[in-house]
């Protein structure tokens, strides 16, 4: 497995496809690291030779912020916004949706499951 950004990415897929596996990189971002490298995407990452890992490696650590350093950053941003007191960082401190959606009903994932109340049956009438 070639190791790139601390991730061992699988080495029987394309260089396109495999890239990905590092946080941080997506699919159109792989495409582009492999026209800077000038390597074919679609080049498997078992035939790449140790020069061209080399280049990829040099592209994805030296101008890119991937891994941990960008889940900390993610993760110090969010925080930054929660002390703060803003807006966003209320919704993200009740777990609820922060970008305008409605939570009277749906918001199921972020507001989770249901909380069933007890004693609400309906009485029957005579």
């Amino acid at each position: 497995m070639a190791r790139i950004g601390g991730i061992d990415i699988p080495r029987d897929k394309q260089i396109q496809f495999s890239l990905p596996y590092v946080y941080g990189i997506g699919r159109s971002t792989a495409v582009k690291i492999c026209e800077q490298t000038s390597i074919a995407p679609d080049a498997l990452v078992s035939d790449l030779t140790e020069d061209e890992v080399l280049r990829i490696r040099a592209i994805v650590e030296g101008e890119m912020t991937v891994e941990g350093d960008l889940r900390r950053e993610i993760r110090q941003n969010l925080q930054r916004l929660i002390e703060i007191n803003s807006y966003r960082g209320q919704r993200h401190r009740r777990s609820l949706p922060l970008r305008g959606q409605r939570t009277k009903t749906n918001a199921r994932t972020r507001r989770g499951s249901r909380r069933i109340v007890s004693g609400k049956k309906k009485v029957a009438r005579k």
